[in-house]
């Protein structure tokens, strides 16, 4: 295969050729269009979102999927009378141009600014533009009206979701499955203790709010200790909270929480720490009976508050911040927290080290390929104590697949692995060429570097990415982003991006540099680092968490310094000191050997018998639950 032959759509051939993988969306827009009609639309625009703003998302919420046949992460389609395009950036164009019919432009652009230059384009003036206000935060809503101000056309909110009616009985059903309690091994501080905090901070902000309202499912999960499985890869539920300084409302069908749940979360009844359940459905009728006391302001965090829910709250009563507070101390972990992370990475690290092995004898057989090498790498993971699955669709590539930067195996783009071809998995890449190791020098350029507290992810990520600019080269996806503790595997607002919070102690966020060659091959270096205090306090630095050693074959050593050399060779010894006696305790004598062979310090002579077929990778530990 490659980038141009028979696994991309080609809709200037006559007639269009159409790949296996794209979809048939002709009468899906055919009725959508006709609903536009009824509701006097000239446009409606489809995010790839929930009403929480969750990136990963549940089936019944993939409306972009389900209508354009794209199913990347990041993506907005928007349907005229005449047109449908779909809105991605760089890391989803081959995707898109393989999975969606010719019913559909791709527009190169994630930008709102450029979708709403589209859309002065296509819609007549006086014409109206419609959205479903559960699934546009206030952020989002705001830019929308900041790209079409001036141009006489109307974003109309509608209480319908088109896309949903189209879809009708076909939709999948609301999830079902238990919620339940973590375990107290596995939590930082009781839910008493983060709602006591919460509100002390309510006391001593200046705009006195009366209330949080909490609409990110990462926010309620985190806040209560509770855990479900409503999305994939991310252990949360649907539900919001409503908490103020007398009451908790936790807004969750009760009927799916587990018997310990329940009896948690009523422990304190009645009284201040008393959590009253009521229907998930409820939420916006219970803002607007709220919000006719007297008195009353609520504190909401922009980025996850949709715009329906922000409706329902009088300008003069909303306190308005970009994340909300239990937003923002839930990306500083304390002291158990970190060490439940540390401890997953020791867990990951044997799972990672076991699959290069089995890869190292596996491939050069040819009896590997993408899903089979996913599958094997799954499983090797769910043995590990206290893996509860993957973290995200595990991203299993070779040769030209590696291109895409978040591309997962089907049925009919599987490859072979072979010693020839550079393979990624996750988040690391195999190529002996120059490319691979300037992205290692990003990494540990960001890696070691010490900072000023509070210092913003945006102004230092730039070291990620001037070994690369050097030579011409750059990466179109972010520096990195938060961790979770056994929740999301990208948690806001941790990060290297301008809306992303300052740096702060007990954060912890990948690094994660990249290069991306379309049809040939593509490389990320992904490590998870906790921002600990350094030497020079009060100045911070990263503590580089993830345990698994790079590609020795794949390094030009004389590209390196010799304070990157240091840096390596002082990792590697961290990685025999905490993976080496847990590979000799399990018996696992094969990969200690191995180990062993691949955590030897760099000298520029080491690497110069180094052979073209070792196959490694970088991870995020963040697939594992947490433990001692």
């Amino acid at each position: 295969m490659s980038g141009s032959s028979d696994d991309t759509r080609n809709c200037t051939a006559t007639p269009p050729y159409l790949p296996p993988t794209a979809i048939d969306t002709t009468e899906r827009l055919r009725i959508l269009r006709h609903h536009m009609q009824s509701h006097n639309l000239s446009a409606y625009i489809i995010p790839a979102t929930d009403a929480h703003m969750s990136e990963y998302i549940a089936e019944r919420d993939k409306r972009l999927a389900w209508m354009t046949g794209f199913t990347g992460s990041s993506g907005t389609g928007v349907v005229t009378l005449q047109k449908a395009a779909l809105f991605t950036d760089s890391r989803y164009w081959i995707q898109a141009e393989r999975q969606m019919d010719c019913n559909w432009e791709l527009q190169k652009s994630g930008w709102i600014s450029a979708i709403g230059q589209w859309l002065v384009k296509e819609v007549p003036e006086g014409e109206k533009i419609g959205l479903d206000p559960y699934l546009f935060s206030i952020d989002n809503w705001d830019s929308y009206l900041q790209a079409l101000d001036g141009s006489n056309r109307t974003l109309v909110a509608l209480d319908d979701n088109l896309v949903d009616l189209v879809w009708g009985s076909q939709r999948p059903l609301p999830p079902t499955n238990t919620i339940y309690q973590l375990p107290d091994d596995f939590i930082g501080s009781t839910w008493q203790e983060k709602v006591s905090h919460i509100r002390t901070q309510m006391e001593n902000h200046s705009g006195k709010p009366t209330a949080v309202l909490l609409s990110g499912l990462e926010e309620t999960a985190w806040l209560f200790n509770l855990r479900g499985d409503d999305i994939p890869y991310t252990p949360v539920f649907y539900a919001y909270t409503l908490l103020t300084k007398t009451s908790i409302s936790l807004f969750v069908n009760q009927s799916r929480l587990s018997g310990d749940a329940s009896q948690a979360l009523a422990a304190g009844c009645p009284g201040p720490l008393c959590v009253t359940v009521v229907d998930y459905e409820a939420i916006s009728e219970s803002l607007r009976i709220y919000v006719q006391q007297d008195g009353v302001h609520i504190w909401i965090g922009t980025e996850y508050t949709t715009l329906a829910l922000y409706r329902e709250i009088p300008p003069e009563k909303r306190l308005e911040e970009n994340y909300s507070p239990v937003m923002i101390a839930k990306a500083s972990k304390n002291a158990k927290e970190q060490e439940l992370m540390r401890a997953a990475h020791v867990r990951d690290a044997i799972a990672v080290i076991r699959y290069l092995v089995w890869l190292e004898k596996m491939v050069p057989s040819g009896s590997v390929d993408e899903i089979s090498g996913a599958n094997f790498v799954n499983q090797l993971r769910r043995e590990e104590l206290f893996c509860h699955g993957p973290s995200f669709e595990t991203i299993s590539a070779s040769g030209l697949n590696a291109a895409l930067a978040h591309y997962s195996p089907s049925n009919t783009t599987s490859r072979k692995l072979t010693v020839d071809e550079m393979y990624l998995l996750d988040s690391g890449g195999q190529y002996l060429c120059e490319a691979y190791t300037r992205v290692l020098m990003g990494n540990i350029d960001l890696s070691r570097l010490v900072f000023p507290p509070r210092t913003s992810g945006r102004m230092v990520e730039v070291l990620a990415r001037r070994p690369l600019w050097e030579v011409g080269l750059n990466y179109g996806h972010g520096t990195g982003h938060g961790i979770g503790n056994f929740l999301s595997v990208h948690e806001w607002p941790v990060g290297f991006q301008s809306n992303n919070v300052p740096l702060d102690k007990g954060m912890f966020t990948s690094i994660e540099p990249g290069y991306y060659l379309e049809g040939e091959f593509g490389i990320r270096l992904e490590d998870v680092a906790l921002v600990v205090e350094a030497q020079t306090k009060p100045y911070l630095t990263f503590e580089v968490v993830s345990l698994v050693p790079y590609a020795r074959n794949l390094i030009d050593i004389n590209l390196l310094s010799q304070e990157q050399i240091q840096y390596i060779n002082s990792y590697y010894e961290s990685i025999r000191k905490y993976i080496g006696p847990e590979l000799q305790r399990r018996h696992l004598d094969e990969e200690y050997q191995w180990l062993q062979r691949n955590t030897q310090p760099l000298s520029r002579s080491s690497l110069l018998a180094a052979s073209l077929g070792t196959l490694a990778m970088g991870t995020v530990a963040s697939t594992l639950l947490p433990g001692a």
